[in-house]
């Protein structure tokens, strides 16, 4: 049974709460990706996403020498190297996101996609499952 370890990718680009939010966005220009993990002393401490960027940032006036800690996600959902590629589908299919850090021993070792799912065959349907998951609203509960 494949783990996150044999899908995950592992050259991950990250920022530090030193960064700023135009430091943030461009390196995902550069890079051409969505999120970028924050990390201090090799503990990831947060996530921030374009979406964070606009929401957190443009959207609420902030300039963009605010500090990423100000618009960074830090109630994290991470998962460990040796769990299962089915967990990893199924925990972000619950969470409703498509990007999960991997840390092991609490430093960011990895981030694990929904196109990381998606290449591997046996979890195909997996990451169709999982894309389903994120794409349909949360149920509102009354």
């Amino acid at each position: 049974m494949k783990t996150v370890r044999d899908i995950m990718s592992t050259n991950v680009e990250y920022c530090t709460p030193q960064d700023n939010a135009y430091e943030v966005a461009s390196k995902m220009k550069d890079l051409n990706v969505g999120a970028i993990p924050i990390v201090e002393n090799g503990q990831l401490i947060g996530m921030i996403t374009d979406r964070d960027l606009v929401v957190r940032g443009i959207a609420e006036k902030r300039s963009g020498s605010n500090a990423v800690t100000n618009l960074m996600t830090d109630e994290l959902v991470t998962i460990s190297p040796s769990a299962t590629v089915e967990e990893a589908a199924r925990l972000m299919a619950e969470k409703q996101i498509r990007r999960l850090p991997v840390v092991e021993n609490g430093q960011l070792v990895g981030i694990v996609s929904l196109g990381d799912l998606a290449i591997e065959e046996e979890s195909d349907q997996k990451a169709g499952y999982a894309l389903s998951e994120i794409s349909e609203p949360p149920e509102l509960h009354s």
